[in-house]
């Protein structure tokens, strides 16, 4: 249920339907393919479950009761993302893919229902950000361009 203190559950649910939509059209070949110059569509997949699951380990410190800490901080600079890229890419292209919309889902469920005041912005500490659909469209707009310019 969307309310009017969490406007994020809309995206999210718009984001998640069109990631399940983009997976669901591909092929195992399109998801191997390059999306650009260092990540392949399933990489890019891959990168957005890492994200994703991120926030679900922060969820679990939020049910513990356990305060922020300044290691739970997005770190600066993109290292984070570049280290996960050979990880990420060993894994087979569909498997990412499901891994992903599998991550989404669990990830827009659980940010529905944690307590705001654990969240951004209204917690200016929390590495938690509820807005998962906005991360998730950027790259799915860029993979939609990849797609396209393939074709």
């Amino acid at each position: 249920m969307v309310t009017d203190d969490r406007p994020y559950i809309q995206v999210n649910d718009r984001e998640r339907e069109r990631l399940r939509e983009f997976i669901n059209r591909l092929d195992d070949d399109a998801l191997a393919a390059p999306a650009n110059e260092y990540w392949t569509v399933a990489g890019v997949l891959g990168h957005l479950a890492y994200w994703d699951n991120r926030v679900l380990v922060f969820a679990d410190k939020i049910d513990r009761g356990e305060p922020w800490v300044t290691s739970d901080a997005e770190p600066e600079g993109d290292w984070l993302t570049d280290s996960t890229r050979p990880i990420i890419h060993a894994i087979a292209p569909r498997a990412a893919a499901e891994l992903a919309l599998r991550i989404a889902e669990e990830t827009d469920a659980r940010v529905a229902e944690l307590p705001l005041d654990r969240m951004a912005p209204l917690d200016p500490d929390s590495p938690i950000y509820p807005a998962r659909g906005e991360h998730r469209g950027e790259h799915l707009d860029e993979l939609e361009r990849a797609i396209r310019g393939r074709g």
